[in-house]
């Protein structure tokens, strides 16, 4: 289901219903990760991602004007560049991907106790308590800044 929303997200001519594609593929995203023992990823990627990143995508491509008649035409160099540019990126992914060694890793499926928000949260506040408050501290500040500069 994931791979076949994802291939849909490319090769779909209507920038809306790509957008909903990727909305499924994150569904299905994160019913990989429950699978997978990590209730805490599945729900966080649930939330941010197809609820709230998945929904300001849709209404941006909603708001923009798509039409191809006013869309200005680029030139062939700009093309060329972007191919030459996604063939150096391919070739990077290709050689890091061919250094990774995951032969002999195999994922715990449905035992073990990774990925439980019982360990985040005992984690979270015994060992690293003092950053996990300067970063609260941090959060409010910047949600104060961001109230004062959209009062002007």
């Amino acid at each position: 289901m994931a791979l076949g929303s994802a291939i849909m997200v490319v090769i779909s001519r209507n920038p809306v219903h790509s957008v909903l594609w990727l909305i499924i593929t994150f569904f299905a995203i994160s019913g990989h990760y429950i699978l997978m023992n990590a209730q805490f990823l599945g729900i966080v990627n649930l939330i941010v991602y197809a609820g709230a990143i998945m929904v300001l995508f849709l209404f941006v491509i909603m708001l923009m004007n798509l039409n191809a008649e006013t869309e200005p035409q680029k030139n062939k160099w700009l093309k060329l560049a972007g191919v030459v540019a996604g063939g150096c990126l391919l070739l990077v992914l290709v050689a890091a991907l061919k250094q990774a060694e995951v032969k002999g890793k195999v994922a715990m499926l449905e035992t073990g106790d990774i990925g439980l928000i019982r360990n985040l949260g005992k984690a979270l506040f015994t060992d690293f308590v003092v950053p996990f408050e300067i970063s609260s501290i941090l959060f409010l500040s910047a949600m104060v800044g961001a109230v004062v500069i959209g009062k002007k």
